[in-house]
């Protein structure tokens, strides 16, 4: 059955959980369990989306059946600390997960710029690589320009901020907050809010913006959000995503894979 992976970044649980949830042609679904699988696995038992999860050595190879098969594969979010070890790792897991695979579809952006020529780097692979882009071809920023549309409207976000700092919070980035401030380095301790008030501060943040996805995996987003306002004084700005260009990416992905096992 052909087989595309999905590896992403965890900040993509719940866009991934989009398309896991409204695509009617999957028949099969394998999470490679690991310590970041966690949470796209207990939405996933809450949705009642039937899965198999599998250590990654146990992970089957292709088969010749009628079907489409998906592999999710989740890392973690504090690749993001450093530049390198993202694109070494993202490097290394689509190098293990290609004999498995028809297609790997990566839940990344730019990331730094580390990721942007993944795509040649792997044109010779033997298994087709794809990677988050815009319609025009460019590959997206990060997972807030992923959700907002594309580089131009996250322009228009920003601009719609007037020249005030502007922290802009997805389902997920309002879930794990204290856990990117600490990947950051802004503070060893994330319950520490006055050091990370402190940086706010000097960075000129003075607004948190509500993105809207329009998902609900995230059931306390809207207190996460509350939360992030009240502990840093900052005022609450709405936003609105969507996931037409998430959505676009993986129809693409899975258009050339199914075509090419016809």
């Amino acid at each position: 059955m052909p087989v595309i992976s999905i590896i992403g970044c965890r900040m993509f649980e719940d866009e991934i959980m989009h398309l896991l949830e409204n695509d009617p042609e999957i028949e099969k679904i394998i999470v490679v369990e690991n310590d970041d699988s966690g949470g796209i696995r207990k939405k996933m038992l809450e949705t009642e989306i039937p899965h198999t999860a599998l250590p990654f050595e146990k992970l089957p190879e292709k088969q010749e059946e009628k079907g489409l098969t998906l592999n999710i594969y989740m890392l973690e979010l504090a690749l993001h600390a450093i530049p390198e070890n993202l694109k070494k790792t993202v490097y290394s897991r689509v190098e293990a997960i290609a004999p498995h695979s028809d297609g790997i579809l990566l839940f990344y952006g730019l990331c730094g710029n580390v990721l942007g020529k993944i795509e040649d780097d792997f044109r010779t692979l033997g298994c087709k690589v794809s990677i988050l882009k815009e319609e025009n071809g460019e590959i997206v920023d990060d997972c807030i320009g992923a959700v907002l549309g594309g580089r131009g409207r996250y322009l228009d976000a920003l601009k719609s901020c007037k020249g005030v700092g502007t922290f802009f919070l997805t389902p997920m980035w309002a879930a794990n907050w204290r856990e990117m401030i600490r990947t950051a380095g802004l503070s060893q301790n994330p319950d520490d809010i006055s050091m990370s008030k402190f940086f706010f501060d000097y960075a000129g943040y003075k607004r948190v913006a509500r993105i809207n996805t329009g998902l609900i995996y995230e059931k306390d987003f809207e207190a996460y959000v509350r939360e992030f306002s009240t502990l840093f004084d900052f005022e609450i700005t709405e936003l609105e995503g969507t996931m037409k260009l998430v959505e676009s990416c993986y129809a693409k992905t899975k258009a050339s894979i199914l075509d090419a096992s016809a």
